[in-house]
Parts: C-alpha cells; structure tokens; sequence
C-alpha cells in the first residue's frame, strides 16, 4: 500500500509534526489498533507505507502533551507537592522565595518530564512485550512494538490529558482513567499476539501498566531533581 502525498502535507509536517500519514494512524490506532500493530510488526516500521513510524508518531504525540503540559500551568506542582522538610533548606539555600524557586524550577521540569517519562515508559515496557509476542523480535522490533502500544495508549489519553496534571481528586480520578485506557488500548491491540485469551489479556495489561507506573514513579523523581537543581542554579 502506498500513499500519496498531498502539496500541504511536508508544511503541515514541519510546523506541526502531523502530516497525512499522521492523522491516519492516529485514526486507525483508535478504530483498529490490532491491524497497525500487524502492519508496523510485520511490514516494517511504516506498515509497508500506509502508516507513519511509531517512534515518530510517538514524538508527535508527546509535542502535544508538553503543549497541554505548558498550557496548564507547567510541572511546578511537583515541587509544590514535595515535604516542607524538603523544601524548605533548598529554597534558603537559594536565597529565593518559594513562589520564585518553584517557578525557577518549573520551566526545566515541564521541559523535560513528557519526555523523560515517555523514555521510562518505552525502557519499562519493551521487555515484556518482548516476553510476551509470539515472535523472536530481538530488541529493535521490541521497542517498535513498545512504541506502537506506547502511540495506542496516548491516542486514547490525548482527549481527557488536559485534566491529567496537578494534584487533587480531579487529577487523581483522571489518571486512574489515563491507566485504564493503557489495560484498554493492549488488549484491544494485542490479541493474537500478546495474548490469546482476553482474561489474560487483562491481567498482561494490568501488569503492563504496573510495571509502567513504576518506571513513572522513577522518572518522577528524576524530574524533580532537574527541577530543584534548576532552581538552584538559576540567577
């Protein structure tokens, strides 16, 4: 299958990351993810020209989110939400204010939290779905597969993640959604390949986004390091 492109696409593509062959594997991740998982896993990264690489969707995926990200006001909750024993003798050292120290801090963590994270997720993912497949799909077709969930998960998030940052009920309700619809998008992807019973899909799923949180919670450590030591060295 080959696809042609139209005059716009390549200025699309440059300013927006999205083209075409974007939209369209973004539209079928979301109505029929198990057949681009089948093109992406056994016609090659481009699923034989009809889709876009995972690995460039995802990149395009997660431009969206720091732009939510921002929009919302940034990752300084992260700083916010961290013990005043902690706090409190890195904003004196800093000789700021904690309103200037969390904002200091803020641009470098929203920065680099979707991207850092999204790295976390991929590392944390990939073995398992390796595990899991039918195939013998040594590392570099293991981390496309772990991209290709990775894409079918955010597609599915993308409409609720502007409620997902910050902290109270509101945020926590919304990640326990963004979860479930990580369990959702590999069982819907992953039948006949990652599992054959949906009973187990399910439980593969459950432990899919278990080891996934896991990888977050690290991250978001990280994350908060890049924070604070912005804040500190920041004029």
């Amino acid at each position: 299958m080959t696809e042609t492109r139209k005059p716009g696409d390549e200025l699309a593509e440059d300013f927006l990351g999205f083209a075409r062959r974007e939209v369209v594997t973004a539209r079928d991740l979301v109505l029929r993810p198990s057949m681009v998982l089948r093109a992406w896993m056994e016609a090659g990264p481009e699923g034989g020209g009809a889709y876009a690489r995972p690995l460039r969707l995802y990149f395009g995926l997660n431009a969206i989110l720091m732009l939510i990200l921002f929009l919302q006001g940034g990752a300084g909750f992260i700083l916010e939400g961290m013990p005043p024993a902690v706090m409190d003798p890195l904003i004196e050292q800093s000789g700021k204010s904690r309103d200037a120290f969390i904002a200091d801090g803020d641009g470098w963590m929203t920065l680099v939290m979707v991207p850092l994270l999204s790295a976390f997720y991929a590392f944390a993912s990939a073995p398992l779905l390796r595990l899991w497949d039918k195939e013998d799909l040594g590392w570099r077709r293991g981390f496309r597969a772990s991209f290709a969930w990775l894409c079918g998960w955010t597609v599915l998030m993308l409409p609720v993640s502007w409620w997902a940052y910050g902290t109270g009920p509101q945020a926590a309700m919304v990640s326990v959604a963004v979860m479930l619809l990580g369990i959702i998008a590999f069982v819907r992807m992953g039948h006949g390949r990652w599992f054959q019973s949906r009973f187990v899909g399910v439980f593969k799923g459950f432990s899919l986004m278990l080891a996934v949180q896991i990888a977050a919670a690290i991250g978001g450590v990280l994350v908060g390091m890049v924070g604070v030591a912005g804040a500190l060295i920041s004029p």
